[in-house]
């Protein structure tokens, strides 16, 4: 099953036998067996009974709570793994090293070449609308990459591109209700923003727990500066997987007409828009169907899933870092 969601409001989270049970007002609303589960996301209000908190610890599956908006509040989660050697690696390339200089390279070239793909293969589809600007400003971002070696610098290419990528975003939604202008973040305002930002924040906690399989330190990181509190490096190692998995899924979404402006609720001082709890409770289903969904690893030369690929990435780092390989190869799909 993999990573459950929790998004009913004042539940109780509970323990049977060998199975995590889930309850509201008095009845079982899900009952999974524990060895199906990798992660536990609870999404608003709940009760999680110290016995659940135990197993999950036990059997290192994260508890990751958010804002029913999907704000990330925190996680429990076991000990770092004894890889005392990842972490080391990973505290030596900080700074402005050719190591970390390069994955910067990797992270910022997987994103805004798979942002690429998606509008490339938006114009073979669509012949009534024009983004030949857009993917000629996307190249111009990608093609100085391996040449630039200042990660401020980086940062900018990676900047460039993004506003490229979504000064056309509107285009790529096939459905008159609703509308993009700009990326709004905190708080989002419109539908489109507050499902981009609630996928966001779904895959970081997919690919923290990765990185925290692998053995890494997630607050250190490359692309990202550091915050106190800030997990840089999962944020650094999303940035691949933002146009695969989250603005697909959102994408799909829209066009498919799955959600209607009826499955979403505005706050009246500040404006936020989120999903309703049917809304929620679509997106969610969307979102761990495209995570279990499969494609050949271009690296591993195999199938594999997004939920897999999430971990393979980190591997993959941790590989390069450690030098056991040459080069962090980004996952870029065709």
């Amino acid at each position: 099953m993999g990573t459950v969601y929790i998004a009913q409001e004042d539940a109780f989270i509970g323990k049977i036998d060998e199975r995590l049970s889930v309850k509201f007002d008095k009845k079982i609303i899900l009952d999974v067996p524990l060895i199906k589960i990798d992660g536990v996301v609870v999404l608003g209000r709940a009760t999680v009974s110290p016995a659940v908190i135990s197993e999950l610890l036990e059997r290192s599956i994260p508890l990751t709570f958010l804002t029913e908006n999907g704000r990330y509040l925190g996680r429990i989660e076991p000990e770092v793994t004894k890889n005392i050697f990842v972490r080391k690696a990973q505290w030596l390339a900080a700074g402005e090293s050719p190591q970390a200089i390069h994955v910067v390279q990797g992270f910022v070239r997987g994103k805004l070449k798979n942002y690429r793909q998606i509008l490339t293969r938006r114009q073979r589809e669509s012949s009534d609308i024009d983004l030949s600007k857009k993917i000629t400003q996307l190249e111009q971002a990608i093609a100085p990459i391996d040449t630039t070696h200042n990660i401020n610098s980086l940062r900018g290419l990676e900047g460039a591109g993004s506003a490229a990528y979504f000064g056309c975003f509107d285009q790529l939604i096939r459905n008159v209700e609703f509308q993009f202008s700009h990326r709004l973040r905190r708080p989002p305002t419109d539908p489109v923003n507050s499902l981009l930002s609630f996928g966001y924040s779904l895959l970081r906690h997919d690919v923290q727990g990765a990185i925290n399989i692998v053995g890494f330190d997630p607050y250190l990181g490359y692309l990202h500066c550091d915050r106190y509190g800030r997990p840089s490096l999962a944020l650094d190692l999303m940035e691949e997987f933002r146009p695969l998995i989250v603005d697909a899924v959102v994408l799909s979404t829209l066009n498919k007409q799955l959600l209607t402006p009826a499955d979403f609720v505005t706050e009246p001082l500040s404006g936020a828009v989120s999903l309703t709890p049917e809304g929620r409770k679509t997106f969610l289903r969307l979102y761990a169907q495209k995570k279990q969904s499969e494609f050949k690893h271009p690296v591993m030369g195999r199938k594999c899933t997004y939920q897999e690929a999430f971990e393979l990435q980190a591997r993959l780092l941790a590989k390069y870092l450690m030098g056991e390989t040459e080069k962090y190869p980004p996952l870029v799909l065709k």
